[in-house]
């Protein structure tokens, strides 16, 4: 199973104790103190190695501490400091302290190095307390404690554009036709249980880092399959490929309700750039189709594209029209240092109003949801009832006083309450 957020026990090394001691040389019957300091600690560091792409390693080992310290020695031999204790995390992992809820730590770049608990300093030797009236100090110091702290490591992929779709929609297979990544494939839903990267070299000047994110279902915002695990690492990428099944029995519906999902979990995923693709032109039965989906896309504003990722049928035009969406994107600065993050509220917060004629309801979740629900669907507008059960608006209106026949406003949307 894919670990997506792990948490860690962390302790560094402590300080090496200083030594007391006093020379012994012939013919000096009084040497002075030569007690040695002692070592420092280890330090623990999380690195980022740019070949992991998951947590998983660390499902076996939760703790991990570094040496201590060797002690100091005499004849002023300082004792040796221990290696510092190097974990490596992939490239997207958001590090939090537990005890405070404080983000520690953005790790984005190859190579970049986070100190999250130093080691402790050595102890002095007795040879460091000598002065000109305390000649023979018996006192030496202990090392310092070494730090210890109980981390979240939280994985977003980083990636330029991240292939969407539901389960099945063929986002491995264009995946792995389009990059050197060899993500597993199979002919039934849910085979990527974890996401996978790639890089699609496009020309000598242009390649794209591709995430094929595991499909999403209904309800994937609240939890449902992973949803939250899978819904965090679009969060990094900027373009999205919205791969469509062309053999589902409604490749609109689909769309609209990945689309919903994912402004549920986060608004701003709503707003990227989307290449829309329907898969599988090389059957028959999707060729049939074609004109009718393409009509619909244009419809809702998508240039339409049929693809087939299997024969490799306009996979190359979706990505060239992915990178002249990429250029249109500003790319937000990556943090190297602890950034400071705001506390995000509930996006499925809601508030309803009574207003002549009818009831409001705002919320920023619910509103996006409903201005992109395909309301000559059916099953579309089924699927918005549900969402309103999910999130608790439909029990919040009849505790409100809705009645029959009332008419709820939900942005620039009128509806008829009916029980």
């Amino acid at each position: 199973m894919f670990i997506d957020e792990v948490e860690i026990y962390v302790r560094s090394g402590k300080g090496g104790d200083g030594a007391v001691h006093f020379r012994r040389e012939k013919f000096v019957p009084r040497g002075g103190p030569d007690g040695g300091d002692g070592g420092k600690g280890g330090d623990v560091i999380l690195e980022v190695v740019p070949t992991l792409n998951t947590l998983s390693s660390f499902r076996n080992k939760e703790k991990f501490i570094a040496r201590d310290g060797a002690p100091g020695g005499k004849q002023n031999m300082t004792g040796r400091s221990a290696d510092d204790l190097v974990i490596p995390v992939p490239p997207g992992t958001i590090v939090t302290d537990m005890d405070s809820g404080e983000v520690i730590g953005d790790l984005t770049e190859p190579g970049q190095r986070l100190k999250v608990a130093a080691g402790g300093r050595g102890g002095r030797g007795n040879a460091r307390f000598a002065t000109s009236v305390h000649q023979v100090p018996r006192t030496a110091e202990k090392g310092a404690p070494g730090q210890e702290r109980r981390l979240r490591l939280e994985l977003r992929l980083i990636a330029d554009v991240g292939i969407v779709g539901v389960p099945n929609a063929g986002k491995s297979t264009f995946l792995a036709a389009v990059t050197n990544a060899k993500p597993r494939v199979a002919p039934y839903p849910f085979t990527t249980l974890e996401p996978n990267l790639g890089v699609a070299r496009l020309d000598d000047e242009n390649s794209l880092v591709l995430a094929d994110i595991p499909g999403l279902i209904e309800g994937a915002h609240m939890g449902v399959g992973l949803g939250h695990d899978f819904l965090r690492h679009i969060q990094r990428t900027r373009v999205l490929i919205h791969l469509l099944d062309g053999m589902a029995e409604d490749p609109l519906l689909d769309l609209a309700q990945i689309n919903s999902e994912l402004a549920l979990f986060d608004p701003e995923l709503a707003e990227k750039p989307q290449v829309v693709a329907l898969n599988k032109i090389d059957l028959d039965d999707v060729q049939a189709r074609w004109p009718e989906i393409s009509a619909g896309l244009k419809e809702h504003g998508y240039e339409p594209l049929a693809i087939s990722a299997v024969a490799g049928t306009n996979v190359r035009q979706v990505l060239y029209r992915a990178l002249e969406l990429l250029k249109t994107v500003p790319e937000k600065p990556r943090v190297v240092e602890a950034p400071v993050y705001r506390v995000e509220t509930d996006p499925n917060e809601f508030t309803i109003l009574r207003e002549a004629g009818g009831w409001r309801v705002r919320g920023e979740a619910i509103e996006r949801a409903a201005s992109m629900t395909y309301w000559e669907h059916y099953q579309s507008v089924r699927r918005f009832q549900r969402i309103l059960e999910t999130i608790g608006v439909d029990e919040a209106l009849r505790k409100a006083g809705v009645q029959n026949g009332d008419t709820v406003y939900i942005g620039d949307f009128e509806l008829e309450w009916q029980d």
